[in-house]
Protein backbone atom coordinates (compact mmCIF):
# COMPACT_ATOMS: atom_id res chain seq x y z
CA UNK A 1 0.00 0.00 0.00
CA UNK A 2 2.85 2.11 -1.16
CA UNK A 3 5.50 2.99 -4.02
CA UNK A 4 8.96 3.45 -4.49
CA UNK A 5 11.16 5.87 -5.40
CA UNK A 6 13.82 4.83 -7.78
CA UNK A 7 12.97 1.15 -6.75
CA UNK A 8 13.93 2.33 -3.03
CA UNK A 9 11.50 2.04 -0.46
CA UNK A 10 12.45 4.67 2.02
CA UNK A 11 11.43 4.03 5.85
CA UNK A 12 8.43 6.15 6.81
CA UNK A 13 7.13 6.22 10.44
CA UNK A 14 4.46 8.44 11.60
CA UNK A 15 4.98 10.65 15.06
CA UNK A 16 1.94 8.37 16.42
CA UNK A 17 3.55 4.78 15.78
CA UNK A 18 7.15 6.26 16.75
CA UNK A 19 5.54 7.49 20.16
CA UNK A 20 3.77 3.52 20.65
CA UNK A 21 6.86 2.08 19.97
CA UNK A 22 8.89 4.14 22.85
CA UNK A 23 5.67 3.43 25.02
CA UNK A 24 6.30 -0.10 24.93
CA UNK A 25 10.29 0.29 25.05
CA UNK A 26 9.77 1.85 28.12
CA UNK A 27 7.16 -0.41 30.00
CA UNK A 28 8.06 -3.41 28.28
CA UNK A 29 11.64 -3.62 27.01
CA UNK A 30 12.63 -4.22 22.85
CA UNK A 31 13.02 -7.60 23.41
CA UNK A 32 8.93 -7.92 24.30
CA UNK A 33 7.13 -9.49 21.81
CA UNK A 34 4.78 -5.98 21.46
CA UNK A 35 8.01 -3.83 20.70
CA UNK A 36 9.39 -6.42 18.64
CA UNK A 37 5.50 -6.66 16.27
CA UNK A 38 6.03 -3.04 15.90
CA UNK A 39 9.60 -2.43 15.00
CA UNK A 40 9.38 -5.68 12.54
CA UNK A 41 6.20 -4.05 10.65
CA UNK A 42 8.47 -0.05 10.29
CA UNK A 43 11.77 -0.86 10.55
CA UNK A 44 13.98 -1.08 7.66
CA UNK A 45 15.95 -4.11 7.72
CA UNK A 46 18.61 -5.02 6.08
CA UNK A 47 17.79 -8.60 5.42
CA UNK A 48 15.62 -6.28 2.66
CA UNK A 49 18.72 -6.03 0.85
CA UNK A 50 18.96 -10.08 0.39
CA UNK A 51 17.37 -10.77 -2.50
CA UNK A 52 15.81 -14.23 -3.75
CA UNK A 53 15.62 -15.21 -7.45
CA UNK A 54 12.24 -16.42 -7.13
CA UNK A 55 11.31 -13.22 -5.33
CA UNK A 56 8.59 -10.60 -7.61
CA UNK A 57 8.38 -6.99 -7.93
CA UNK A 58 4.95 -7.09 -7.90
CA UNK A 59 2.79 -8.78 -6.42
CA UNK A 60 1.05 -11.35 -8.90
CA UNK A 61 2.94 -11.56 -12.57
CA UNK A 62 -0.12 -10.77 -14.74
CA UNK A 63 -1.27 -8.33 -16.82
CA UNK A 64 -4.31 -6.89 -15.04
CA UNK A 65 -4.58 -3.20 -17.24
CA UNK A 66 -8.06 -2.35 -18.12
CA UNK A 67 -8.53 -0.03 -21.03
CA UNK A 68 -11.35 2.27 -22.17
CA UNK A 69 -11.56 4.23 -25.00
CA UNK A 70 -8.07 3.33 -26.34
CA UNK A 71 -7.02 4.49 -23.55
CA UNK A 72 -4.98 2.39 -20.76
CA UNK A 73 -7.01 3.15 -16.82
CA UNK A 74 -3.59 4.78 -15.08
CA UNK A 75 -4.31 2.97 -11.30
CA UNK A 76 -6.95 0.47 -12.48
CA UNK A 77 -6.50 -3.50 -12.37
CA UNK A 78 -9.38 -5.92 -13.04
CA UNK A 79 -8.76 -9.94 -12.00
CA UNK A 80 -12.43 -10.88 -10.54
CA UNK A 81 -16.45 -10.70 -12.18
CA UNK A 82 -17.96 -8.69 -9.50
CA UNK A 83 -15.08 -6.03 -8.43
CA UNK A 84 -12.95 -3.50 -9.97
CA UNK A 85 -9.58 -1.87 -8.31
CA UNK A 86 -8.49 1.53 -8.40
CA UNK A 87 -5.65 3.38 -6.63
CA UNK A 88 -6.32 7.47 -6.34
CA UNK A 89 -2.66 7.20 -4.99
CA UNK A 90 -0.01 5.64 -3.55
CA UNK A 91 0.80 7.78 -0.47
CA UNK A 92 0.73 5.88 2.74
CA UNK A 93 1.22 7.43 6.43
CA UNK A 94 3.80 5.11 6.97
CA UNK A 95 5.37 2.28 5.26
CA UNK A 96 4.81 -1.30 6.24
CA UNK A 97 8.13 -3.32 5.27
CA UNK A 98 5.59 -6.01 4.49
CA UNK A 99 3.73 -3.88 1.40
CA UNK A 100 3.02 -5.46 -1.07
CA UNK A 101 3.39 -2.48 -3.45
CA UNK A 102 6.39 -1.37 -2.17
CA UNK A 103 8.53 -1.59 -5.63
CA UNK A 104 5.53 0.25 -7.25
CA UNK A 105 6.46 3.61 -8.72
CA UNK A 106 5.10 6.70 -7.13
CA UNK A 107 2.11 8.16 -8.75
CA UNK A 108 -1.41 10.55 -8.01
CA UNK A 109 -4.53 10.23 -10.01
CA UNK A 110 -5.39 13.18 -12.22
CA UNK A 111 -9.42 14.45 -12.16
CA UNK A 112 -10.10 13.78 -15.19
CA UNK A 113 -8.71 10.24 -14.79
CA UNK A 114 -10.73 9.33 -12.11
CA UNK A 115 -13.60 10.30 -14.05
CA UNK A 116 -12.48 8.17 -17.01
CA UNK A 117 -12.40 5.39 -14.56
CA UNK A 118 -16.56 6.15 -13.38
CA UNK A 119 -17.33 5.96 -16.46
CA UNK A 120 -15.77 3.17 -17.87
CA UNK A 121 -17.46 1.32 -14.46
CA UNK A 122 -20.88 2.25 -16.20
CA UNK A 123 -20.69 1.51 -19.54
CA UNK A 124 -22.00 -1.30 -21.17
CA UNK A 125 -18.88 -3.69 -21.50
CA UNK A 126 -19.24 -4.12 -17.66
CA UNK A 127 -22.11 -2.95 -15.61
CA UNK A 128 -23.66 -5.51 -15.94
CA UNK A 129 -21.08 -7.86 -13.85
CA UNK A 130 -19.58 -4.56 -12.10
CA UNK A 131 -21.13 -4.48 -8.57
CA UNK A 132 -18.15 -3.19 -6.40
CA UNK A 133 -14.87 -1.23 -6.35
CA UNK A 134 -12.39 -1.74 -4.15
CA UNK A 135 -9.86 1.56 -3.61
CA UNK A 136 -6.58 0.92 -2.66
CA UNK A 137 -3.36 2.62 -3.10
CA UNK A 138 -1.47 3.71 -1.50
CA UNK A 139 -3.98 4.55 1.12
CA UNK A 140 -7.22 6.72 0.33
CA UNK A 141 -7.82 7.80 3.46
CA UNK A 142 -4.62 9.88 2.94
CA UNK A 143 -6.50 11.79 0.05
CA UNK A 144 -9.59 12.82 1.10
CA UNK A 145 -10.53 14.74 -1.76
CA UNK A 146 -9.74 11.94 -4.41
CA UNK A 147 -11.98 9.81 -2.17
CA UNK A 148 -14.44 12.19 -2.67
CA UNK A 149 -14.63 12.79 -6.46
CA UNK A 150 -14.79 9.01 -6.93
CA UNK A 151 -17.69 9.17 -4.88
CA UNK A 152 -19.20 11.69 -6.88
CA UNK A 153 -17.77 10.22 -10.03
CA UNK A 154 -19.19 7.10 -9.77
CA UNK A 155 -22.52 7.78 -8.33
CA UNK A 156 -23.04 9.87 -11.42
CA UNK A 157 -21.88 7.80 -14.01
CA UNK A 158 -21.78 4.23 -12.64
CA UNK A 159 -25.49 3.51 -11.00
CA UNK A 160 -24.29 -0.22 -10.97
CA UNK A 161 -22.08 -0.13 -7.88
CA UNK A 162 -23.92 -1.31 -4.99
CA UNK A 163 -20.25 -1.22 -2.41
CA UNK A 164 -17.15 0.76 -2.27
CA UNK A 165 -14.78 -1.10 -0.20
CA UNK A 166 -11.64 1.14 1.15
CA UNK A 167 -8.37 0.08 2.09
CA UNK A 168 -6.75 1.31 4.41
CA UNK A 169 -4.17 1.00 7.79
CA UNK A 170 -4.50 5.00 8.60
CA UNK A 171 -6.38 4.06 12.08
CA UNK A 172 -3.42 1.98 12.92
CA UNK A 173 -0.63 4.77 11.69
CA UNK A 174 -2.21 7.66 12.18
CA UNK A 175 -5.57 7.53 14.13
CA UNK A 176 -6.09 11.98 14.22
CA UNK A 177 -6.95 11.42 10.77
CA UNK A 178 -10.23 9.81 11.18
CA UNK A 179 -11.71 13.31 11.99
CA UNK A 180 -15.23 15.03 11.37
CA UNK A 181 -13.83 16.01 7.51
CA UNK A 182 -13.18 12.53 6.87
CA UNK A 183 -16.66 11.22 8.29
CA UNK A 184 -18.64 13.33 6.42
CA UNK A 185 -16.69 12.52 3.17
CA UNK A 186 -17.63 8.77 3.52
CA UNK A 187 -20.99 9.49 4.63
CA UNK A 188 -21.21 10.99 1.06
CA UNK A 189 -21.16 7.99 -0.73
CA UNK A 190 -24.67 7.04 0.31
CA UNK A 191 -26.70 5.40 -1.25
CA UNK A 192 -23.58 3.19 -2.25
CA UNK A 193 -22.40 1.08 0.72
CA UNK A 194 -18.68 1.78 2.06
CA UNK A 195 -16.63 -1.22 3.45
CA UNK A 196 -13.68 -0.43 5.54
CA UNK A 197 -10.99 -3.19 4.62
CA UNK A 198 -7.96 -3.16 7.39
CA UNK A 199 -4.56 -4.63 7.61
CA UNK A 200 -4.00 -5.29 11.81
CA UNK A 201 -1.28 -7.87 12.25
CA UNK A 202 -0.71 -8.00 16.09
CA UNK A 203 -2.96 -7.08 19.02
CA UNK A 204 0.22 -4.49 19.76
CA UNK A 205 -1.46 -2.03 17.21
CA UNK A 206 -4.53 -1.96 19.22
CA UNK A 207 -4.69 0.87 21.44
CA UNK A 208 -6.96 2.14 23.18
CA UNK A 209 -6.36 5.10 20.45
CA UNK A 210 -7.01 3.43 17.59
CA UNK A 211 -10.02 1.14 19.07
CA UNK A 212 -11.59 4.87 18.68
CA UNK A 213 -10.64 5.57 15.05
CA UNK A 214 -12.10 1.75 14.27
CA UNK A 215 -15.40 2.71 16.12
CA UNK A 216 -15.87 6.35 14.77
CA UNK A 217 -15.34 4.37 11.56
CA UNK A 218 -17.59 1.68 12.80
CA UNK A 219 -20.85 4.17 13.04
CA UNK A 220 -20.62 5.13 9.37
CA UNK A 221 -19.55 2.41 7.44
CA UNK A 222 -21.45 -0.78 6.56
CA UNK A 223 -18.31 -3.00 7.54
CA UNK A 224 -15.17 -3.16 8.80
CA UNK A 225 -13.23 -6.95 7.78
CA UNK A 226 -9.53 -7.52 8.52
CA UNK A 227 -7.44 -9.20 6.52
CA UNK A 228 -4.08 -9.85 8.34
CA UNK A 229 -0.90 -10.96 6.68
CA UNK A 230 1.04 -13.86 8.66
CA UNK A 231 4.64 -12.78 9.27
CA UNK A 232 7.31 -14.47 11.25
CA UNK A 233 7.78 -13.23 14.23
CA UNK A 234 4.77 -10.89 14.58
CA UNK A 235 1.92 -13.41 14.70
CA UNK A 236 2.82 -17.20 13.74
CA UNK A 237 1.99 -18.73 16.97
CA UNK A 238 -1.56 -19.17 18.15
CA UNK A 239 -1.51 -17.44 21.28
CA UNK A 240 -1.13 -13.66 19.32
CA UNK A 241 -3.76 -15.07 16.58
CA UNK A 242 -6.16 -16.51 19.05
CA UNK A 243 -5.90 -13.13 21.05
CA UNK A 244 -5.37 -10.75 18.07
CA UNK A 245 -9.13 -12.48 16.36
CA UNK A 246 -10.93 -12.07 19.87
CA UNK A 247 -10.28 -8.57 19.60
CA UNK A 248 -11.85 -8.43 16.23
CA UNK A 249 -14.59 -10.28 17.32
CA UNK A 250 -15.26 -7.58 20.10
CA UNK A 251 -14.83 -4.36 17.82
CA UNK A 252 -17.34 -5.94 15.43
CA UNK A 253 -14.58 -6.22 12.87
CA UNK A 254 -15.17 -9.46 10.32
CA UNK A 255 -12.33 -12.07 10.38
CA UNK A 256 -11.92 -12.61 6.60
CA UNK A 257 -8.31 -13.55 5.20
CA UNK A 258 -5.39 -14.62 7.13
CA UNK A 259 -2.89 -14.31 4.36
CA UNK A 260 0.75 -15.85 3.64
CA UNK A 261 3.07 -13.06 3.22
CA UNK A 262 3.84 -12.77 -0.43
CA UNK A 263 7.24 -13.05 -2.14
CA UNK A 264 8.24 -10.22 -2.90
CA UNK A 265 11.72 -8.78 -3.51
CA UNK A 266 13.40 -8.34 0.17
CA UNK A 267 10.95 -10.00 2.12
CA UNK A 268 12.03 -13.39 2.60
CA UNK A 269 12.64 -12.61 6.53
CA UNK A 270 9.07 -12.27 7.03
CA UNK A 271 7.48 -15.07 5.39
CA UNK A 272 6.58 -18.66 7.03
CA UNK A 273 6.14 -22.04 4.97
CA UNK A 274 2.56 -22.59 4.08
CA UNK A 275 2.48 -25.41 6.08
CA UNK A 276 3.29 -22.97 9.12
CA UNK A 277 0.33 -21.50 8.22
CA UNK A 278 -1.89 -24.25 7.78
CA UNK A 279 -0.71 -25.55 11.06
CA UNK A 280 -1.89 -22.27 12.68
CA UNK A 281 -5.15 -22.20 10.81
CA UNK A 282 -6.02 -25.60 11.80
CA UNK A 283 -5.40 -24.91 15.08
CA UNK A 284 -7.48 -21.82 15.47
CA UNK A 285 -10.65 -23.21 13.64
CA UNK A 286 -10.57 -27.18 14.28
CA UNK A 287 -9.42 -27.19 17.93
CA UNK A 288 -12.79 -26.07 19.59
CA UNK A 289 -10.66 -23.78 21.41
CA UNK A 290 -11.69 -20.34 19.96
CA UNK A 291 -15.07 -19.08 18.33
CA UNK A 292 -16.15 -19.97 15.53
CA UNK A 293 -17.91 -16.86 15.23
CA UNK A 294 -13.72 -14.75 14.35
CA UNK A 295 -12.53 -17.60 12.51
CA UNK A 296 -10.34 -16.48 8.98
CA UNK A 297 -9.86 -17.89 5.43
CA UNK A 298 -6.31 -18.81 5.22
CA UNK A 299 -5.34 -17.84 1.82
CA UNK A 300 -2.39 -17.05 -1.27
CA UNK A 301 -2.14 -14.27 -3.33
CA UNK A 302 -0.91 -16.10 -6.31
CA UNK A 303 -0.20 -15.33 -9.62
CA UNK A 304 -3.89 -15.92 -10.75
CA UNK A 305 -5.08 -14.17 -7.55
CA UNK A 306 -6.26 -14.92 -4.40
CA UNK A 307 -6.88 -19.16 -3.47
CA UNK A 308 -7.80 -19.70 -0.37
CA UNK A 309 -6.56 -23.44 0.56
CA UNK A 310 -8.43 -26.27 1.64
CA UNK A 311 -8.23 -29.92 1.18
CA UNK A 312 -6.32 -30.62 -2.53
CA UNK A 313 -5.44 -27.36 -2.73
CA UNK A 314 -1.91 -28.32 -2.80
CA UNK A 315 -0.99 -30.40 -5.88
CA UNK A 316 2.99 -30.96 -5.92
CA UNK A 317 6.23 -29.55 -4.73
CA UNK A 318 8.91 -28.96 -6.96
CA UNK A 319 12.89 -28.92 -6.62
CA UNK A 320 12.82 -24.58 -6.08
CA UNK A 321 10.39 -24.72 -3.30
CA UNK A 322 7.31 -23.42 -4.88
CA UNK A 323 4.23 -25.53 -4.42
CA UNK A 324 1.29 -25.76 -7.17
CA UNK A 325 -1.74 -24.45 -5.98
CA UNK A 326 -5.09 -25.64 -7.62
CA UNK A 327 -7.44 -23.00 -8.31
CA UNK A 328 -11.03 -22.75 -10.29
CA UNK A 329 -10.03 -20.33 -12.36
CA UNK A 330 -9.97 -20.78 -16.20
CA UNK A 331 -8.35 -18.88 -19.23
CA UNK A 332 -12.04 -17.46 -20.65
CA UNK A 333 -12.65 -16.60 -16.68
CA UNK A 334 -10.24 -14.09 -16.87
CA UNK A 335 -10.15 -13.25 -20.89
CA UNK A 336 -14.06 -12.54 -20.24
CA UNK A 337 -13.47 -9.84 -17.72
CA UNK A 338 -10.36 -8.22 -19.10
CA UNK A 339 -9.30 -8.87 -22.36
CA UNK A 340 -5.78 -7.65 -21.82
CA UNK A 341 -5.12 -10.75 -19.48
CA UNK A 342 -2.05 -13.00 -20.42
CA UNK A 343 -1.71 -16.24 -18.88
CA UNK A 344 1.35 -15.88 -16.19
CA UNK A 345 4.24 -18.18 -16.63
CA UNK A 346 3.86 -19.97 -13.15
CA UNK A 347 0.49 -20.81 -14.73
CA UNK A 348 -0.62 -23.72 -15.91
CA UNK A 349 -4.09 -25.56 -17.40
CA UNK A 350 -4.86 -28.79 -15.81
CA UNK A 351 -6.95 -31.64 -17.92
CA UNK A 352 -10.41 -29.90 -16.33
CA UNK A 353 -9.60 -27.11 -18.00
CA UNK A 354 -8.79 -25.24 -14.65
CA UNK A 355 -6.07 -23.04 -13.74
CA UNK A 356 -3.06 -23.86 -11.51
CA UNK A 357 -0.14 -21.72 -10.67
CA UNK A 358 3.23 -22.64 -9.11
CA UNK A 359 3.63 -20.28 -5.78
CA UNK A 360 7.32 -19.89 -3.75
CA UNK A 361 6.65 -21.18 -0.27
CA UNK A 362 8.62 -19.59 2.50
CA UNK A 363 10.94 -20.98 5.51
CA UNK A 364 10.30 -21.06 9.19
CA UNK A 365 14.22 -20.92 10.08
Amino acid sequence: MAGAKDSIFKEKITPFIREQMADVEKIQGKDSSDYRALELQYVKSDLEDKIIDSDRRRHYESEVTVEFEGQVLKGVERLYRRSILIEPSSVCAAHCRWCLRGQYPLFSLKEEEILAFARYCGSDAVKDDLREILITGGDPLMVPKRLQQIFDNVKKYAPNIEIFRIGTRVPVQDPDRVNNELMDIIKSASPIKVEIATHINSPAELTPKVKDAYARLYEDVFKIYDQTVLLKGVNDNIDTLAHLYDEFRYMGIEAHYLFHCIPMRGMSHHRTTVKKGLDLIAELTSSGAFSGRAKPMYTLMTDLGKITLYQGTIVDRNEKNELLIQSRYTVENFKKRNPSWKKPEAALVDENGYLQVWYPDGNDE
